[in-house]
């Protein structure tokens, strides 16, 4: 395996780590609590790694390795099916959702890293550009989670809150 796709693979197996983790210790409502008004709590940025994870990433992979153009993806269309599911139900569906893209990841040869294809948005793009984009998103919205659980906390914290300004949510920054 190439080390930029083994880089990508560390990342997405840590990122499945970290969520079972998360969803097997903290309770419901940290889980489930937005860090602000219209904000997505942790709960919430797992729902829509699984979405990614089903319709968005591992697709796009297929495509690049059957030379296929993207089809446009819809981030905010609505999953019911994946809305309902409590957080260990959502976990357990992610892992295996996850455990089917890794071993696609140790496929990617390569010579594949420079597959390219039209991406309805961004025009060509490659393989390489798309697995970057994967850690990534993962990355990102793993961050955002511990983000959203951390609220409570820095809001509780008396005179130590002066060191987590940067990360609160809610509070404008000067």
């Amino acid at each position: 395996m190439n080390t930029q796709v083994e880089n990508v693979y560390a990342v997405l197996s840590t990122t499945l780590e970290r969520w079972q983790r998360l969803v097997s210790t903290l309770p419901i409502d940290l889980l489930s609590r937005p860090p602000a008004d219209g904000e997505w709590s942790a709960f919430n940025c797992l729902q829509h790694l699984l979405v990614a994870e089903r319709f968005n990433f591992p697709v796009r992979c297929r495509s690049f390795i059957a030379e296929q153009d993207f089809v446009a993806f819809d981030p905010n269309q609505k999953h019911p099916d994946i809305e309902s599911l409590a957080p260990e139900q959502l976990v357990a569906v992610f892992a295996q959702a996850r455990q089917e893209s890794l071993v696609l990841l140790q496929n990617v040869k390569d010579s594949d890293l420079e597959r390219t294809v039209q991406h309805p948005q961004f025009g060509i793009v490659t393989l390489a550009q798309m697995l970057q984009t994967w850690a990534a998103h993962d990355l990102m919205h793993t961050v955002q989670a511990e983000r959203a659980l951390m609220q409570p906390f820095m809001l509780s914290c008396g005179p130590w809150r002066v060191f987590f300004r940067d990360h609160e949510v809610a509070v404008p920054k000067e």
